[in-house]
């Protein structure tokens, strides 16, 4: 059963996170980092935003860093907020990044330690005990079948990408539950779009790639807005008709290049970026909401693009890629 949440217990700390949005990094920030001429003019940046020395030429160093801060932001919000569940929609993908770790580390011989995170709802050892013991009833949400399942899987097929199928497929069933019982209509719907965006980019990818209708739903998730069996209809009919279906929504843009790829034989970079893009769209809208969880939720929601975002201009600027391709990689912030 839904909770119900009262905009005004979150008063306090959407204020708060008023006062914290200004510490984000602009795009004349990042754009600064991608001109600056050395790595102290860059750390002289990241530290008056908060953030320590990142190097890319140690990039395992450097997401480590990273992870300490997302944990940092969470615990911060989550001790003040009224109801510290409202933020698993930022913990649960790191449950299932560490299932899907240890079943294929297991199934190769190894081990998967180095690969593991603690920033899930449960620790990182607690999974890897309960998935070797076999006693992972206990563990929330939907891990038990998710675990279950993909881990049948991989014992038949041998196939990793089938495990990561199935596990990214009840990740997204997890955040859909753990919204609608959180009582936020905000949280949910943030929810749905991620959805629709992760449903638009598979259909693009399988259509690229001449997989059938069949192996596409066995990839796409329930929970968006848009119709899976028309997405399913659309695949079926080798992509025609895509934009009838996608130009009343929010993915008009990124269906547009989208279908200009699969004619073209493009890349994907662009079509992906405005799907993600999308997503920050409606983000956006918490601006207009005073106080709330919403302001929460979308101050989070940055943080974890603004952390994408500087490992893109980072490893892009120590890869040697041109200021105007990183530039279009970068997603909105």
């Amino acid at each position: 059963m839904a909770k119900r949440i009262r905009d005004t217990d979150y008063l306090s700390i959407s204020t708060r996170v008023r006062a914290m949005e200004t510490g984000l990094l602009s795009r004349d920030k990042m754009e600064q980092i991608l001109e600056a001429r050395s790595r102290e003019d860059i750390a002289k940046i990241l530290q008056e935003a908060g953030y320590p020395d990142l190097d890319p030429e140690r990039p395992e160093e450097m997401d480590a860093a990273l992870a300490r801060i997302r944990e940092e932001k969470l615990l911060d919000l989550s001790d003040g907020a009224p109801d510290p569940a409202l933020f698993d929609i930022f913990k649960i993908p790191y449950d299932y990044h560490n299932i899907k770790s240890i079943l294929k580390a297991d199934a190769m011989g190894m081990d998967p330690a180095r690969m593991l995170s603690d920033l899930g709802r449960v620790p990182a050892r607690e999974i890897r005990e309960a998935v070797q013991s076999g006693a992972y009833d206990s563990l929330p949400g939907k891990l038990p079948i998710a675990i279950a399942e993909a881990k049948e899987a991989l014992d038949t097929t041998r196939d990793p990408q089938i495990c990561d199928i199935i596990a990214d497929r009840w990740s997204f069933e997890d955040l859909y539950q753990s919204a609608e019982q959180s009582g936020s209509a905000f949280l949910l719907n943030y929810i749905k779009i991620r959805v629709d965006a992760v449903n638009l980019k598979a259909l693009i990818r399988t259509l690229r790639m001449g997989k059938n209708a069949d192996f596409l739903r066995g990839v796409l998730m329930d929970g968006g807005e848009i119709d899976v069996n028309s997405i399913l209809n659309i695949s079926a009919n080798g992509g025609n008709n895509i934009l009838d279906l996608y130009n009343p929504t929010a993915f008009k843009q990124a269906a547009e290049v989208g279908a200009d790829a699969l004619k073209s034989g493009g890349a994907l970079t662009e079509f992906e970026k405005l799907c993600d893009d999308a997503v920050t769209d409606y983000l956006n809208q918490s601006s207009l909401i005073p106080f709330g969880e919403a302001p929460v939720i979308a101050y989070l929601a940055a943080r974890e693009t603004e952390y994408a975002n500087l490992r893109i201009l980072l490893m892009g600027r120590n890869a040697g890629l041109s200021p105007e391709i990183i530039k279009s990689r970068l997603r909105a912030v």
